[in-house]
């Protein structure tokens, strides 16, 4: 069986910087209030008319984990997209990757995992090249999400956390079992998916039809809804759990971690962690603060945020762990 390493990684966000000031204007908050609660303190948005997509994204994510792996496009033999905001309901973005990339035709899968997209998209292509079936892997992590957030004061808790951006990265066969992905693992607790959701427009509820008809401007069911207290009280869990499950079956502890990348969801969530696992603030890399909650996107752009700078060497024990809507998490161990 052989192991997967990630060979390129590469990341966009939009130019169109929003702070917790200019939020402040749109509806009933302030910096401080936001930053107290969660540690941002700006996020990209993408500008309304721009053509910009989460394809689109996406497609220059990938453009530059290609280029940094050193391989061609063609040596692509599966994509991996995850996101909670494609394109089109149907079909999926893999596909619009696979066809803005001018790949040839391979395999492409959607990912709808939310916060935990990534991860499950690292797990997934991790399988595919453990079993021999592919070599190189595109794996994707892109959201637009200021276009459909409630930007009022009845918004606010959930609209002032989620920003726009994409991550990317290049898994390829790796012959040394000593390098590369350790191990990857998931969990699910679908008991709680409402506590985290975007009811609408949705074939077991309110459908596109039925907004339409009832055109009810005081309907707020195609917003994303949260349970925020509800949220953190299971995240800090879950995160510990799946953090620990992954050092134990590889034989590791906590202070074996050279960088953990936790999934950008709140930063008094990645501190708490931090601080239970005893790491400095040198092995935990967090950028909430600059690009807010990005979902799918968030654990590829601080892990190349951290690659970049110098933060991961060759040899390092590197964890990602992430929570989110579902209830879904996971972790994955890689030595770098």
């Amino acid at each position: 069986m052989y192991n997967s390493k990630i060979i390129g990684l590469g990341y966009f966000v939009p130019e169109n910087v929003v702070t917790n000031d200019d939020l402040s204007k749109k509806m009933d908050t302030s910096d401080e209030w936001i930053q107290e609660r969660t540690g941002i303190q700006e996020r990209r948005h993408v500008i309304e008319g721009d053509g910009e997509t989460t394809t689109s994204m996406g497609v220059k994510a990938a453009k530059i984990a290609i280029e940094r792996a050193g391989i061609d496009k063609d040596d692509i033999d599966f994509i991996v997209f995850a996101t909670l905001s494609p394109d089109y309901y149907f079909p999926g973005p893999g596909v619009l990757v696979q066809r803005d990339l001018d790949i040839k035709t391979v395999g492409a899968l959607d990912v709808r995992n939310q916060c935990s997209g990534f991860v499950y998209a690292i797990s997934v292509a991790d399988q595919f090249i453990k079993t021999g079936m592919y070599k190189n892997i595109l794996v994707i992590g892109s959201e637009i999400h200021s276009k459909g957030l409630d930007m009022t004061t009845r918004g606010r808790g959930v609209s002032v956390i989620f920003g726009d951006g994409a991550g990317a990265a290049i898994l390829s066969r790796e012959e040394d079992d000593t390098k590369g992905i350790l191990s990857t693992h998931l969990h699910s607790q679908g008991e709680h998916a409402e506590e985290l959701a975007l009811l609408a427009p949705g074939m077991g509820g309110r459908w596109v039809k039925d907004i339409v008809a009832d055109n009810d401007i005081d309907d707020a069911s195609y917003y994303p809804v949260m349970n925020g207290q509800f949220v953190f009280k299971n995240a800090v869990v879950r995160f510990s759990e799946v953090i620990m499950e992954g050092l134990a079956q590889n034989n590791l502890k906590p202070a074996d971690i050279n960088m953990l990348v936790p999934h950008q969801a709140n930063l008094r969530i990645s501190q708490f962690i931090q601080k239970k696992f005893g790491l400095n603030d040198d092995q935990v890399h967090n950028n909430i603060m600059k690009f807010g909650n990005t979902t799918a996107a968030s654990i590829p752009i601080a892990l190349t945020e951290a690659w970049e700078g110098g933060k991961i060497k060759e040899g390092d024990l590197v964890v990602l762990a992430a929570f989110g809507s579902g209830f879904t998490w996971g972790s994955v161990l890689i030595r770098w």
